[in-house]
């Protein structure tokens, strides 16, 4: 069966990136908003954002309140931040797969990576 999962590493702080709003959408010819979540203490969703009969091959995005997060935790930003929200634009190709889409995120700087 395959799953979609995702989870932050705030690499500023050296922690999970907790209590980081997301939110994943089917792209297509239709934008579709599938799933709102925001990221438990451990950085990670508390299940998986899709799985089963629910993932399809097909192209998403994932998108990461990252500004908000890091003005939580006190971090000064300018007015217009660096990073504000994070996308991440990724296809799935396999249904039966497991993706897993990290995010290592600092307020300046970023990468992401086919995990497993």
């Amino acid at each position: 069966m395959g799953k979609l999962t995702t989870h932050v590493l705030d690499t500023a702080h050296g922690c999970p990136g907790k209590g980081i709003a997301l939110r994943l959408y089917r792209c297509g010819k239709k934008e579709t908003l599938l799933v709102k979540a925001k990221t438990n203490a451990d950085g990670r969703c508390d299940a998986p954002l899709l799985a089963g009969k629910d993932l399809k091959a097909g192209k998403y995005r994932l998108e990461f309140d990252v500004a908000a997060y890091f003005k939580s935790k006190s971090v000064k930003l300018a007015k217009t931040p660096f990073l504000d929200v994070i996308v991440i634009n990724f296809g799935i190709a396999d249904a039966e797969a497991h993706y897993h889409v990290p995010l290592l995120v600092s307020p300046y700087g970023y990468s992401t990576y086919r995990g497993s």
